[in-house]
């Protein structure tokens, strides 16, 4: 029973913040009364929460349990200031990302008014390839997460997306050699980023920031060094601290 409820709160994942209960029937292939009863189980926990509609969304219990995972927790927290400050200078959206289950994990998402509209939001996972901070973690991953994201098949999400092998083993080589990302219109059409890694005691690649600007911005580099800096603030805070 409780594996049952661990797939109807991992239906949510990947771009499906509400779901009705024929949507979660259906995502999790389970029998509709077996659904029904789960479901009232988890809103009564407090793990789901049910909206006026007649669909359910994730409660804010499971929120604060998650907010305690100790990893995930601490690097956004000795992260955050330089977020914030990388914020104010920049005044777009700016992303904390790290890998998860071959995937781009949005940690944290700060924006003030931005010029720019983008589909990432804190808890969301988006495709590596497709994304300028998941590039920047796929290029510093094992050879095998490259292998199972481009044997998973590299599916467009807009005009610019990679979507050869050869040219992304391409791309992933030069961000190792020059130590940052940039992207147009990979994810979401009219938007563009600059990436940059975030190194862990070891030096290894643990996360990555990045800001998210216009397409139309002409000329990104103004961005690669104060998003590197950035990086470079948080790698360093964590070595200390």
């Amino acid at each position: 029973m409780l594996s049952r409820a661990f797939a109807i709160l991992d239906s949510f994942l990947d771009g499906r913040p509400e779901q009705t209960h024929g949507e979660i029937a259906r995502a999790t292939g389970f029998a509709p009364a077996t659904v029904y009863r789960l479901l009232a189980e988890l809103v009564g926990w407090g793990a789901l929460e049910r909206t006026g509609r007649g669909r359910y969304r994730i409660g804010l219990r499971l929120w604060q349990l998650g907010s305690q995972a100790p990893s995930g927790r601490e690097l956004r927290d000795v992260a955050l200031p330089f977020l914030q400050d990388l914020l104010q200078v920049t005044h777009e959206v700016v992303h904390l990302v790290v890998l998860d289950e071959g995937r781009a994990l949005y940690l944290e998402k700060l924006e003030a008014h931005p010029d720019v509209v983008v589909t990432s939001r804190v808890g969301k996972r988006l495709p590596l390839h497709a994304t300028g901070p998941g590039k920047v973690l796929l290029a510093h991953a094992p050879a095998e997460c490259l292998d199972e994201v481009v044997s998973a098949g590299l599916d467009r999400r807009a005009s610019g997306t990679i979507t050869d092998p050869a040219q992304l083993r391409g791309v992933l080589a030069e961000i190792r050699r020059s130590g940052f990302s940039i992207s147009r219109d990979e994810m979401t059409e009219g938007a563009s980023s600059v990436a940059a890694p975030v190194r862990g005691l070891a030096d290894e690649v643990i996360a990555a920031i990045s800001v998210v600007v216009p397409s139309s911005t002409p000329n990104l580099s103004p961005l690669i060094p104060v998003v590197r800096m950035a990086a470079l603030g948080v790698s360093r805070a964590i070595r200390i601290g």
